[in-house]
């Protein structure tokens, strides 16, 4: 196990079964059922998932699910399906691995929760389905309800044409399905149905190509309700015949063809010995192996043609490597009260696949144990290879002993094969039979004859070897392939090409057992090329019954799925790991020297916190990048020891916030006693005061006209004269005010003109009056301006006090607008995204070319300006490469000519790390350097250090490079040419 949290340690229900203490197959069935109480139906064995079936629609699958998952470590939250299928996808992505699988087992087959296999990929382009040919047996001989075909499972309840397809309402009269009814409470067939078609009609299927599929599967279904019966013809032989005719018309009627074609087909067959051909009648038992063996053929091929429509609507060509995520869905272990040839190789399939988990299990702990510099001990586990060699063996094996005798000349039958079987494998330890028991005088009434048992991983299955020629020879006659090619139905016609009567082929078709090998091979290649990761399905209970938890039927399927197996290879070496970081984050506060804050490495703070809680040194492994945990004690114990300590902070910080906020109520309080008195006292000095202001003001009154009236006796004759002076010049400067006021000049802010003063000591009054006018006139133009509009003018007056007579290129660009977004981010869906990635208002938005350093080429870069960021993105992709922040930026460097070259220079600690400067050249230059000044501005409160100049010095992590700016006509036409002059030295030729 890997990373914690509060659900994986709960003591109840642990989520983890490798922490589980102690380990016993009851104290697993009782989690397991303790987990399923509380409708969690997902849990851990480190890295796979078991997934107990709720037979009900749970909430564990909508949009906010998936993202509370994507992107998520591993055992971060509570165990689910996304957990292992992002893990999965980000194992792709991080481990530079091309392909990878997840493999379920049976969780319900035919019905269960339609979510159960939705898995969180993130961007899917295309997808393909392989089907492995597990036999397709399934729709005639269907011992157990569990394991009904899928398709039919719906059509006869909400088609909308019943009587098109000659179907029942009641699925009860069909006999490939048992003679039971189908539905289940909470799943609604109709809405289902409506959804599969939904999805057909959207991956591409015409409506026509969806009718000839529904014919086909009422086709398979009908065919179980043909019966025959015996009768004697003339020459006293026995013959079948058809009871039902009315079931053989419908099919007929379906598929376009003549009664008496397909009667014939199913009651006689056609042997051709040299050069004669002689029709011979079937017995009864042989029409009905003749019916079902079209039925599956039937069945079989569809399915087989479906996947292949559907791969060839939703694939996408291209030559590019890309990465792989598969699903892989199969039965899971199968033992019933009597086995057959069906549960024989799937539980073949089911213990090769366990032999890959329990192998590739140990190859992965092994890896990590190698990767983390701790020291492997070796596992010992039960290694089924010796049941899988006794069942797969070339020469001894059972399919190789079952094919032999399919091929054999002469009289053929399970009773020989079996006595081959008793002969090769009587000592076989993991093989027995009554003949092989009789042999060491064995009494076991359990074992019946015509039966030999298999000692399997899972447990002790008895195999009846009853039909395993028929089932292994899976033949179809070729009267019943011709009477499928002579049908109207492009469809079903298109399905049995050997029915060609211009193809006729002599040639014996593979066996059922071959072709399962050679498909099982087939498989564990694939997988053994993948990186597997694991759902191991289980059914709660029998009558798929919505959370209901039978204990004795999930202890089955534990045994059967070995998973005590699994925790015990899990556990064997340290059952817990997890990074340094996060278990420092967690555990810190149980160290007085790691809490609060810890200033090392996170190693060294592991290290120093496990130090002082005392566990023994074999408890502890201290990789390279994870601590590892031995016992599942020892964590809880640790899990304990947090609990409490969190327990005594909180009680910590509540003392500390009671203090607070009495501490803050009081000086509140203080603080509004000393406001009131401060206003009290106040408020009566204020009345005295203004008492004595009356007093002095009448005494400064008397005081002032006195003054006056001695002053005016003293100097009335002499300032007669001043008066009149005063007059005249008030009457000049009335006639010049009045003047003016009729001949103001425009209000455009771009008229300066002023009328001249009439007299010249009005000179510098009227000089003065001209400012304030145009001083107005433009405030008055300001303040009629948009938002928008001022913004750009701002950038104007600060490109002319950055540029004007300082760079060639400024008066080129007065009289261009300054539109700030070039890229038409709005109208762009695709740029869209890339304004989310600064997260604060954009400034602007241009087409940059920058510079490589290590050649002089430049790439086209899309470049971004908002209030705090400067992004550079890439313009294919529309992803951004580099993200800086504006206190990042130590200055820019531009050169005097008419270009748009620049240096934009960093800090030596920076947020993208020592990449050094950057190289841009810009055709909106003028526009870009004057909006980043005021940007940067806003953001440190200080101006952009702007240097012109034609040399200058840029930094990078292989160190510094002088660039030299020279005019010259070599330049290019689009923009200035670069060319690398040394290691260190660039030179920049500009217009």
């Amino acid at each position: 196990m890997e990373g914690t949290s509060s659900s994986l340690l709960d003591a109840e229900a642990v989520a983890d079964l490798v922490l589980l203490d102690p380990l016993t197959e009851e104290s697993l069935v009782q989690t397991l059922q303790e987990r399923f109480r509380r409708q969690d139906i997902y849990t851990y064995i480190g890295n796979v998932v078991i997934s107990v079936n709720p037979y009900q629609s749970l909430p564990i699958y909508t949009p906010e699910k998936v993202e509370e998952y994507h992107n998520c470590s591993f055992f971060a939250v509570k165990p689910h399906i996304y957990a292992i299928a992002d893990d999965a996808y980000r194992s792709l992505r991080d481990r530079d691995r091309d392909q990878c699988i997840l493999i379920t087992g049976e969780s319900g087959a035919g019905k269960t929760d339609p979510a159960a296999l939705s898995i969180p990929i993130s961007d899917p382009i295309s997808s393909s389905h392989n089907p492995y040919p597990i036999p397709h047996l399934r729709p005639c001989i269907l011992p157990n309800p569990h394991h009904r075909p899928h398709i039919p499972f719906p059509i006869p309840h909400p088609t909308p044409h019943p009587k098109q397809l000659k179907l029942r309402q009641d699925c009860g009269h069909y006999g490939y399905l048992n003679r039971e009814s189908s539905s289940l409470p909470g799943m609604d067939d109709a809405s289902n149905f409506h959804a599969m078609q939904d999805a057909m009609k959207v991956i591409g299927f015409s409506p026509a190509e969806v009718t000839e599929l529904l014919e086909v599967t009422a086709v398979v279904l009908k065919l179980g309700n043909v019966q025959l019966s015996s009768s004697f013809q003339a020459s006293g032989m026995e013959a079948c015949s058809i009871t039902e005719p009315q079931e053989l018309r419908e099919i007929c009627q379906l598929i376009g063809l003549d009664p008496s074609t397909l009667e014939q087909a199913l009651c006689s067959r056609t042997v051709k010995a040299r050069n004669e051909t002689v029709l011979t009648t079937l017995t009864v038992p042989q029409g009905y192996y003749g019916r079902d063996a079209l039925a599956k053929n039937i069945y079989s091929r569809l399915f087989d043609w479906l996947v292949n429509r559907i791969n060839a609507s939703i694939q996408v060509k291209s030559n590019e490597q890309r990465k792989v995520m598969g699903v892989l869905d199969i039965y899971g272990f199968e033992i019933f009260q009597d086995n057959g040839f069906e549960q024989f190789i799937i539980n073949y399939c089911n213990e090769k696949l366990q032999q890959i988990f329990i192998l590739m299990t140990l190859k992965e702990e092994q890896e990590e144990y190698i990767r983390e510099g701790i020291q492997w001990t070796p596992v010992e586990f039960f290694d089924n290879s010796i049941i899988c060699n006794l069942i797969e063996n070339s020469t001894t094996g059972i399919l190789a002993m079952l094919d032999e005798e399919c091929l054999r000349p002469g009289v053929v039958n399970e009773d020989t094969f079996l006595s081959k079987l008793n002969q090769l494998l009587a000592t076989h330890k993991h093989y027995e039979s009554k003949e092989t028991q009789n042999a060491r005088h064995v009494t076991d009434t359990s074992l019946p004859p015509r039966c030999f048992r298999i000692h399997h991983y899972a447990g002790k299955v008895t195999y009846n070897v009853t039909g395993f020629i028929e089932k292994n020879n899976d033949l179809l006659f070729r009267d019943l392939s011709q009477a499928m090619w002579a049908a109207r139905h492009a469809l079903l016609r298109s399905l049995f090409p050997e029915g060609d009567p211009q193809r006729v082929s002599l040639k014996l078709p593979p066996t059922a057992g071959f072709q399962f090998k050679s498909s099982v091979a087939m498989l564990m290649k694939n997988l053994y090329s993948k990186n597997p990761n694991y759902i191991r399905c289980i059914k709660p209970n029998d009558t798929k019954s919505a959370m209901v938890f039978t204990p004795e039927l999930v202890l089955a399927q534990v045994r059967y799925l070995g998973l005590m197996e699994n925790v015990r290879v899990r556990r064997a070496g340290y059952a817990f790991r997890q990074l340094y970081g996060p278990f420092l984050q967690r555990y810190k506060m149980l160290n007085a020297r790691t809490w609060p804050r810890w200033d090392g490495g996170d190693r060294e703070g592991a290290e120093v916190l496990l130090a002082g809680l005392g566990f023994p040194a074999e408890e502890l492994a201290f990789g390279h990048t994870k601590i590892f945990i031995r016992s599942p004690r020892t964590l809880f114990d640790l899990e304990r020891q947090r609990q409490e300590r969190v327990a005594q902070l909180a009680t910590l910080i509540q003392k500390v916030f009671r203090g607070w906020r009495c501490r803050t109520q009081y000086q509140l309080m203080r603080k509004s006693q000393i406001l009131i008195s401060a206003w009290f006292r106040g408020h009566r000095q204020k009345n005295r005061y203004k008492q004595m202001k009356r007093s002095a003001l009448i005494l400064q009154a008397y005081a002032r006209g006195w003054k006056a009236r001695r002053t005016y006796r003293r100097y009335f004759r002499s300032s007669a004269s001043t008066c009149l002076a005063n007059f005249i010049y008030r009457r000049l400067v009335q006639r010049y005010l009045v003047g003016l006021a009729k001949n103001l000049p425009p209000l455009s802010v771009m008229d300066r003109t002023w009328p001249p003063a009439p007299y010249k000591f009005l000179d510098d009054a009227n000089q003065e009056l001209k400012n304030i006018f145009y001083h107005w006139k433009c405030k008055k133009y300001r303040d009629q301006l948009p938002p928008s509009r001022r913004v750009q003018l701002q950038a104007k007056l600060r490109a002319s006090e950055l540029f004007k007579d300082k760079k060639t290129l400024y008066p080129k660009s007065l009289q261009q607008p300054f539109r700030g977004e070039y890229l038409g981010l709005k109208q762009n869906p695709k740029y869209q995204k890339l304004h989310a990635v600064a997260k604060d208002k954009l400034v602007m938005a241009d087409t940059v070319r920058k510079v490589n350093r290590a050649s002089g080429k430049t790439v086209p870069r899309l470049l971004l300006l908002t209030t705090e960021h400067l992004v550079l993105a890439d313009p294919k992709a529309a992803q951004p490469k580099t993200v800086l922040s504006l206190s990042d930026i130590r200055g820019v460097s531009v050169t005097r000519f008419s270009d748009g070259f620049l240096a934009l220079h960093l800090k030596e600690v920076s947020t993208v790390g020592a990449k050094g400067d950057f190289l841009l050249v810009s055709d909106h230059l003028i526009e870009l350097v004057p909006r980043l000044h005021q940007t940067f501005e806003a953001v440190t409160g200080q101006g952009l250090p702007l240097h012109i100049t034609d040399r200058f010095s840029t930094r990078f992590p292989k160190g510094d490079m002088s660039i030299t700016v020279v005019e010259s006509p070599k330049a290019g036409i689009d923009g200035p040419v670069c060319k690398k002059k040394g290691s260190n030295k660039m030179e920049v030729l500009v217009h």
